[in-house]
């Protein structure tokens, strides 16, 4: 049977080799038709004058042909040297990576040599890592890559991209088990026809982006228009065929590398796809909360670690997860694992947000410990201080009874007054809800008596509010609000809320604006930075390479309506309040992000209370849970 599987696997790999081999010489057919179109003038002018020569070609007829073609023939090959020097010197797109060089990662380095040696190919150049849940090889050998991986003896051969997840959850057999079809797709690299086939199809893709590249004058900026077309053209061409290509590399590396740990193979799939999930929760959930606030947590590898690990305590499925724990983590491949790390969490800060390339006052790096206070507590108290200041642009003034005599600041009372819709019936319904409130306030004790009384008496100047906020909101959002809020809406249900939500989408739109010209004059000034360091004679051993485009490449942040940010809104304002009046203190969730502890415990139930408020203006949800809690909104709140 083994024998029978060996064979199986041998004729798998030979037709995965075959089939890309094949196909890189159709990419290179594509090539020849091309160069063979640019010629076919020049050979004609040939024919004609070596026809002249001979005396078959004479005449007035044929000497006007002769010269027609000749300059016709002449344009067609400048034309032809141009776009093939475009294509030559165009500069490929790199992954924006951290290089490593063999001292920071000697084990590492032994590891994939090892590997190779196994599957009897040639080891990859260099190791670079990605902030990604991915694995693959890159051809580097451009002139303009090869100040990257200087350190390296390597030379053609294809560097070996890692994604730095994989090395902080998975151990280390599990990471020679996923490498090793990836290390293994080396050997067809080095297959020429196929390394130039790929060389062809990359300068291809470099030059259809030459007429976007800053610095061209409108002549340059004309002709390379016309490059871009051509290499467009040949790049439609052999699309299908380089595709099939890299399948068949793919085909064929998948089939040598089951001779190596393939069993292990199976179960490291399994903590890929655990890895990417996880990875993707922290970027979403944790990590962007503190891009905004200008903190960039420096070990989100690390933090992958801790949210998997929380993610194996919930999920029935992903008990077993944890217990592999106690083995040797990958990360212990590396020299100095904390620099590794907060330089993959640097980039990617710069890839998913646009934050700058180096740290700053107003761009640091944060510890996990220290998220908490300086991550949520600030954000929570941004986003209070920024529902105020709109609040303050719609007139909405303070409402009465919402706060003592001696008490002078931002309450969460004006919030809740302002977003509370008049109920349509004011008769026993209202007098019942009114009494459940109390009875609820009743029940809580010193603390929650406190916040029943200043509601009660504020509740019957909650009507006029909503009546204010629509008719100061046109001075401050004309032009957006019925583009983003009233979109099929025909009668809103809470108009203040839509006025409100309103002005804040306007507030955050000049906010990001102004943020993204400070990212593209940074990013302008890295790229500056960066060409002039490149004369540079010795390499660091962690290097950051690309990116090559504007930043961030990958944005994280979904679009988002105004009622998400007034709801995100309103709930930093009570999440202030609680934390200000009750017992209550910010913290960190490993999968959802921010979060409110109330004794020690995470308030779970308050989103839905505050969608009440803010969709339907109902705030007797809130309030009980205020009353429940101890939290008091009558009294005013710090912010920043």
């Amino acid at each position: 049977m083994n024998g029978v599987s060996g064979t199986g696997s041998v004729v798998g790999e030979e037709w995965g080799a075959r089939a890309a081999h094949s196909r890189a010489l159709a990419v290179l057919r594509v090539r020849g038709r091309a160069l063979g179109l640019a010629v076919l003038p020049a050979a004609v002018a040939v024919v004609l004058y070596a026809g002249g020569v001979t005396g078959h070609f004479t005449g007035a007829a044929w000497d006007a042909a002769r010269w027609v073609v000749t300059v016709l023939a002449v344009l067609v090959l400048l034309a032809a040297a141009a776009v093939a020097l475009v294509i030559a010197r165009a500069r490929p797109a790199a992954t924006p990576t951290v290089e490593l060089a063999e001292t920071a990662a000697p084990d590492l380095y032994r590891l994939v040599r090892d590997l190779a040696d196994r599957l009897g190919v040639p080891a990859p150049a260099a190791i670079a890592l990605t902030p990604d849940c991915d694995s693959w090889l890159e051809d580097r050998t451009h002139r303009a890559h090869r100040h990257l991986h200087r350190t390296s003896g390597g030379d053609g051969a294809p560097v070996l991209v890692i994604g730095s997840p994989f090395l902080w959850w998975m151990r280390v057999g599990e990471l020679r088990a996923v490498l090793a079809p990836v290390v293994a797709g080396t050997g067809p690299a080095a297959q020429p026809d196929i390394a130039a086939a790929r060389r062809f199809v990359r300068g291809l893709d470099a030059a259809v982006a030459v007429p976007r590249s800053p610095g061209l004058d409108p002549v340059r900026r004309l002709g390379a228009h016309g490059v871009g077309q051509v290499a467009r053209v040949l790049l439609r061409a052999c699309r299908g065929h380089a595709a099939e290509m890299e399948r068949g590399v793919a085909a064929a590396g998948s089939e040598r590398a089951q001779a190596v740990d393939y069993g292990v193979r199976i179960v490291a799939q399994e903590q890929v796809g655990l890895a990417y999930a996880g990875w993707d929760r922290l970027l979403t959930r944790v990590a962007l909360p503190a891009w905004r606030m200008g903190r960039w947590p420096a070990k989100l590898d690390a933090g992958v670690v801790s949210a998997l690990t929380e993610l194996s305590r919930r999920d029935r499925l992903a008990e077993g997860f944890s217990s592999r724990l106690g083995e040797r983590p990958a990360c212990d491949l590396l020299e100095e694992p904390g620099a590794v790390d907060e330089a993959t969490s640097l980039l990617a800060a710069r890839l998913f947000h646009g934050g700058p390339a180096e740290p700053g006052p107003d761009w640091a790096p944060v510890e996990w410990s220290q998220y908490p206070e300086e991550v949520v507590d600030r954000k929570w108290r941004t986003d209070a201080a920024r529902l105020h200041q709109v609040l303050d642009g719609l007139g909405v003034a303070e409402a009465a009874g919402g706060r003592t005599s001696d008490a002078a600041g931002p309450t969460l009372t004006r919030v809740m007054a302002h977003l509370t819709t008049p109920r349509p019936d004011a008769g026993p319904e209202t007098e019942a809800e009114s009494e459940a409130g109390s009875e609820v306030g009743a029940g809580s004790g010193t603390g929650s008596e406190s916040v029943s009384a200043p509601e009660s008496e504020a509740a019957p100047e909650v009507g006029p509010e909503p009546e204010a906020g629509p008719e100061a909101a046109p001075d401050l959002v004309a032009p957006d609000f019925p583009d983003e809020d009233d979109e099929g809406d025909e009668e809103p249900v809470n108009p203040a809320a839509d006025a409100l939500a309103g002005a804040l989408s306007a507030l955050l739109a000049r906010e990001e604006a102004a943020r993204e010209a400070r990212v593209v004059a940074a990013a302008e000034s890295a790229r500056t930075a960066e060409k002039a360091d490149r004369t540079g004679t010795a390499a660091p051993h962690v290097v950051v390479s690309g990116p090559d485009g504007p930043l961030p490449l990958f944005p994280l942040q979904p679009p988002r309506t105004g009622r998400d940010l007034l709801a995100d809104h309103v709930t930093a304002m009570v999440c202030c309040a609680a934390v200000d009046t009750a017992e209550a203190a910010p913290g960190l969730d490993w999968l959802d992000g921010p979060a409110l502890l109330v004794g020690g415990e995470r308030a779970a139930d308050l989103g839905p209370r505050v969608l009440a408020l803010v969709e339907d203006g109902d705030p007797e949800p809130l309030r009980a849970w205020l009353a429940r809690t101890g939290v008091r909104p009558e009294k005013p709140v710090r912010l920043v």
